[in-house]
């Protein structure tokens, strides 16, 4: 009993034990007989037997195609005990021309498309091998390369075939094993022929050298690459990644429209999830400009064509392509093999030596086959001809003999032959005994000694051998190679897309309602003074113009929002519009809130740390913060101002370290500091009181004095009047008073809108609630005291008020404009 207790305890395990043996134990059954590719013939189990069967069953590239249920039953029933759609999967992709660069499998039929599309069943489908796949099972029967039983014991498999292709290289492999993963792109064989030879006439030559040689991946669905550091790594070491990008074509579409033609896309890339993809990003405005996108696919290649809009550039819409959709994508190579029956990454030289090495082994064993066979039948061929050479005899004996084997013993006697040379001799037909017949033999015997004498060669000299090896490469690249399809780029940077847009002076239009454009300045002429002005944005009942301001497309476009928030675009990616469009929503742009709105559009050129904003607000706050802290902008915004209770962000400017503060309000007062008054602060604080109000009254604007060849004030009213004054009529003040009158506000002038600063030679924009926009010069406004009501700027008809204005710098001397980055 003692003893059955202590045998008890030497059989017992921990369950972590067995867990980590077993896990193990089938893991390395994953890795090594599913998903990773074997080095020397560079292919899966299940492709192996699927080729294998097919040859089996006679199914080579000259004989009839069968039926593809027929070869999948085969496999499953003879070498592949899992499911016959995995066997069908591995069969349709050896088929598909998108899928491999060189296709190992000749289909009939439906094998599936490159938009996805299944295949059809495999009762419907046809298959044979093609022409190369003829060159992975020559030589089989030479017993070349090693059999195993089948999974059921009952027949024998190759455990690797004797290719003469390189074909891990040449098709590439993808598998998911577990703990690791395969991903080796397609090459071309021409190149890799290249390689080989390389490798055989130089066996120490560098790895750097066989790159040479190969200049990188042939994808079957054309397209470009730019390997650059990553393919480097990859060859080198056996890991990298590359860029693919798609074949962009540019195509004349009537007079004045262009199109923009996908020709060839980027390996393993849907067709038809790309085309959903685009459009999408068109509806979502991401890729401007397109009117239609269509698929006009078919038999002779891929043509994916997007109509675009009357002056669009082609080149932006290209690049949003490469940017935005998978026509540009990475490819991560991962040269992970089954070599010597375990998992390795090797490196390119490293897989094309293994290669070699099989391809050694393969003509070792076939010459020992081929010498055998040929010194057995050297053999043969030696008893017929001393029976030849003593016919009579051999006649004489074989007639006396009573039995066929008491002949084969007497001839064996007479003439010290062998079993077999007798045997053969019996065998002999009374043909064989004319003259020509003997020569035959005769040249056959001859040749046969010198196939003996190069095969022995071929296993006693390993140059003869790799000389062997040579020639079969040579002719593999003569018969096989074709031109590469995928172009080497020297780089894949993204188009600039500001080097393609002209840094043209542009209106920047924002309603109250959130709709948005761009229009070039030269649209709106320079009118005189008391002018009608010219149509505007057309809006809705409900809605005008709430921004306005004149920059340049390289500028950013800051747009900040009544409750404190800051949105970043380029100038450029507004949406251009004519002079009358509506423009478009704000919210295709920038994710806004419900109640929120633009107040403040205002455009700079970069984000300086010596340089600051000032923020004002409706009820007098004033805060001065540098620009460089608002440069990182997220995609929904950023805090730009804290806000008291019952307030609102009124206007941002920006502002020199030595200048002075205009506040105007609503009311007609205004009071001038000093900026050094408003110390710098952070992003998300409230800022520090700039004028006290008035209980009804609030700031309608804030002025920036820094420039001294802008010492005036120009001040508008909401019913279209306005007046110029100087800034030393202000006396300068501490902030936060109450300041002193500005423009004489009377129920005829209206309540003041804004103030700006301004010179004689500028040009002032003033944009109506009828959405008109006169331009007018500075210079025809008269220069008053700070109480006068001013001076009539644009005639306003009933129940119309002017809603915003801008200046346009130094336009009445300088014939050209130029932003000042102001709005009012």
């Amino acid at each position: 009993m003692l003893d059955q207790n202590v045998d008890d305890k030497k059989n017992q395990i921990t369950i972590e034990d067995e867990l980590q043996k077993s896990y193990l134990e089938y893991s390395l059954s994953v890795i090594v007989g599913r998903a990773i590719p074997d080095v020397r013939d560079g292919l899966k189990p299940v492709h192996r037997r699927v080729l294998f069967a097919m040859h089996e069953l006679s199914n080579s590239w000259n004989r009839p195609y069968k039926k593809s249920a027929r070869i999948v039953g085969d496999v499953i029933g003879k070498y592949h005990p899992h499911g016959d759609q995995s066997v069908y999967d591995a069969l349709v992709r050896m088929a598909q021309e998108f899928s491999m660069r060189d296709p190992l499998v000749d289909g009939q039929g439906n094998f599936g498309s490159i938009d996805g599309d299944a295949a059809a069943a495999m009762r419907y489908t046809e298959v044979r091998m093609s022409r190369l796949t003829s060159e992975f099972l020559a030589d089989i029967e030479k017993e070349t390369v090693d059999f195993r039983p089948n999974y059921d014991n009952s027949m024998q498999e190759p455990s690797v075939l004797p290719t003469k292709v390189p074909n891990l290289l040449l098709n590439g492999s993808t598998g998911i094993a577990v703990g690791m993963a395969t991903n080796i792109p397609p090459h071309n064989l021409g190149e890799l022929c290249d390689a080989l030879l390389h490798i055989i006439d130089e066996p120490n030559c560098t790895v750097d050298s066989v790159i040479s040689r190969v200049s990188g991946p042939d994808f079957p669905t054309y397209g470009a690459i730019f390997g650059g550091q990553g393919l480097l790594d990859a060859y080198r070491t056996g890991r990298g990644s590359i860029k693919m990008r798609g074949r962009v074509e540019i195509e004349q579409f009537k007079k004045d429209k262009e199109l923009v033609v996908i020709r060839e896309i980027p390996y393993a890339l849907n067709k038809s999830s790309l085309v959903e993809k685009i459009a999408q990003l068109v509806n979502e405005k991401k890729i401007d400009g397109v009117t239609d996108l269509r698929d006009e696919s078919d038999r002779k290649g891929i043509r994916i064509v997007l109509e675009l809009k009357r002056g669009t550039i082609p080149d932006i819409v290209i690049n949003s392509l490469y940017k935005f959709t998978p026509l540009e994508t990475s490819f991560g190579i991962n040269m992970l093999v089954v070599a010597s029956n375990r998992p390795a990454l090797l490196n390119l030289k490293q897989m094309l030596e293994h290669f070699l090495d099989h391809r050694k082994e393969v003509i070792i064993r076939r010459s020992r086959y081929d010498l055998r066979k040929s010194e057995e039948r050297a053999h043969i061929l030696e008893g017929l001809r001393i029976a030849l050479d003593n016919i009579d005899e051999v006649v004489r004996l074989i007639r006396a003999s009573k039995t066929p084997q008491e002949a084969k013993e007497r001839l064996m006697e007479r003439f010290e032959l062998s079993e077999r040379q007798s045997q053969a001799i019996l065998d002999m037909r009374l043909q064989r005994l004319t003259n020509l017949e003997r020569e035959k033999l005769l040249e056959e015997y001859a040749a046969l000694m010198k196939l003996i004498e190069y095969l022995r060669s071929i296993l006693e000299s390993d140059v003869v051998l790799l000389g062997v090896v040579r020639d079969e490469v040579v002719e593999l690249k003569e018969k096989f190679a074709t031109p590469r399809r995928t172009e080497i780029l020297q780089s894949l940077e993204g188009i600039d897309i500001e080097d393609l847009i002209p840094d043209e002076n542009v209106v920047i239009t924002l309603s109250r309602r959130g709709y948005i454009k761009r229009t070039p300045l030269d649209t709106y002429q320079q009118q005189r003074r008391g002018g009608k002005g010219i149509a505007g944005v057309h809006t809705s009942a409900e809605d005008f113009i709430q921004s306005f301001c004149i920059t340049t497309n390289h500028q950013y476009l800051l747009l900040f929002t009544n409750l404190g928030k800051m949105h970043q675009l380029k100038v450029h990616q507004i949406p251009e519009g004519s002079r009358t469009a509506k423009g478009q929503h704000i919210a295709n742009l920038l994710p806004m809130d419900k109640e929120e709105f633009i107040t403040t559009a205002l455009t700079i050129r970069e984000f300086s740390p010596d340089r600051y904003f000032l923020f004002v607000t409706r009820r007098g706050m004033v805060k001065r913060t540098a620009l460089d802290l608002y440069k990182n902008v997220r995609s929904g915004g950023i805090r730009a101002v804290l806000l008291n209770e019952h307030d609102e962000l009124l206007d941002v400017k920006e502002v020199p370290a030595n200048a002075e503060i205009l506040l105007a309000t609503e009311l007609g007062l205004g009071i001038r500091f000093n900026v050094g008054d408003v110390r710098p602060m952070g992003r998300s604080t409230a800022g520090v009181k700039g004028i006290a109000l008035g209980e009804r009254d609030r700031v309608a604007s804030g002025v920036v004095f820094g420039d001294p060849e802008r010492t005036q004030v120009l001040t508008v009213s909401a019913n279209g009047f306005g007046k110029r004054s100087d800034v030393d009529l202000y006396r300068l003040q501490s902030r936060s008073g109450k300041g002193v009158i500005n423009m004489k506000v009377t129920a005829k002038t209206g309540h003041v809108i804004g103030a700006t600063s301004v010179s004689e030679t500028d040009d002032i924009l003033l944009l109506t609630s009828a959405n008109k926009i006169i331009r007018t010069p500075v210079a025809s406004v008269r220069n008053v005291g700070r109480a006068a009501q001013g001076v009539t700027l644009v005639d306003m008809e009933n129940g119309i008020q002017v809603m915003g204005f801008d200046v346009v710098e130094g336009a009445s001397v300088e014939g050209d404009a130029t932003s000042t980055g102001e709005e009012s």
